[in-house]
């Protein structure tokens, strides 16, 4: 293999190399399934082990892999191992690949079967307790056959050590074990009382901010929030000191009614209560980062048919139920 001359990449970076086609898209197909292999296993030998192959089978389809793409995906050493920068993106596409690919597959074979059984679903409290109940009974009428056990749980360690099928999780996922569908984004932004403002205006400027009374939700901002203006993309960044810090979106919701503090809340929640009048919406024209919705489960062969089928009603049901466009 001869590579094109070029200057030596910084630490972390890729080095171009001559592309050279791979023929065969179910070929190509093994060298990305491989290549996510190896990274999540940590080694070469470690994802050789897993696949019940030898460790130089394994850098054989790593290398064709590279050629085929012109660029270094791995950087290697006696004792290390790390992404380049062109790798850390192949493995992000490609694992996204392969789960796209992995529910396609489960769902053509899944197509004629009438779902049944018992499906285990984990669900953050603040959905799981009213907001996801709608759907999931829809999704009982229309497979009768199906029962489902509802985990009101917020996150979830060990999908096969706990006998679940699926979970809602709220935050970008860190298990790269996990097969991880995006149904929405949570918008959020800023609330209080009128109470609170004292009968001054709404302030427009999110450094008057600082100066309120605070409730924080700890598991996403305790004495800082950053928000950041609609249109022009600035952010900033709100020193507060609150009164209640709570990781319960109910009590925090319920401290804010009762003029405690302003807080960051989720738009499908504190829809009614602004339409009522009892909370303003603060600096509107700044918002704290939405939240990304997922819906995960473990990698497998092969997936029940009501597994896809939940998947599906909850790609369809979700969007409008967390942006507060229904019920």
């Amino acid at each position: 293999m001869t590579e094109k001359s070029s200057p030596s990449p910084a630490a972390g970076g890729s080095r171009r190399i001559q592309a050279v086609p791979v023929d065969g898209a179910g070929y190509r197909f093994e060298l990305m399934e491989t290549f996510v292999r190896i990274v999540e296993a940590g080694s070469l030998s470690a994802a050789a082990v897993q696949l019940h192959t030898t460790q130089p089978t394994i850098s054989r389809r790593l290398q064709a892999l590279e050629n085929s793409l012109g660029m270094r995906l791995l950087q290697r050493t006696t004792h290390t191992m790390r992404l380049t920068v062109d790798g850390e993106r192949c493995f992000k596409q490609a694992k996204e690949l392969l789960a796209s690919w992995a529910a396609f597959e489960a769902d053509l074979r899944g197509a004629q079967e009438e779902p049944d059984g018992l499906l285990r679903v984990a669900v953050p409290h603040a959905f799981g307790q009213q907001r996801f109940v709608a759907p999931l009974a829809q999704f009982l009428r229309d497979y009768p056959r199906v029962s489902v056990e509802w985990l009101l749980q917020d996150e979830v360690r060990d999908f096969v050590g706990s006998g679940i099928d699926c979970a809602i999780q709220v935050g970008e996922p860190t298990d790269p074990g996990v097969v991880a569908i995006r149904l929405t984004k949570v918008p959020r932004f800023v609330v209080a009382a009128p109470s609170v403002l004292s009968g001054a205006d709404v302030p427009a400027d999110p450094d008057a901010l600082a100066a309120l009374p605070w409730l924080a939700l700890r598991t996403y901002y305790r004495t800082e929030l950053a928000l950041t203006h609609a249109t022009t993309g600035d952010t900033r960044r709100i020193p507060i000191r609150p009164r209640i810090t709570t990781a319960n979106l109910y009590a925090l919701r319920s401290a804010a009614l009762l003029g405690v503090g302003a807080c960051v809340g989720s738009s499908w929640m504190l829809a009614d209560d602004l339409a009522r009048g009892d909370l303003v919406h603060l600096a509107p024209e700044w918002q704290a980062a939405a939240l990304p919705v997922y819906l995960t489960y473990p990698h497998a062969q092969f997936y029940p048919s009501r597994l896809v089928r939940f998947a599906a009603m909850m790609r369809e049901a979700v969007p409008a139920l967390v942006e507060g466009r229904d019920g």
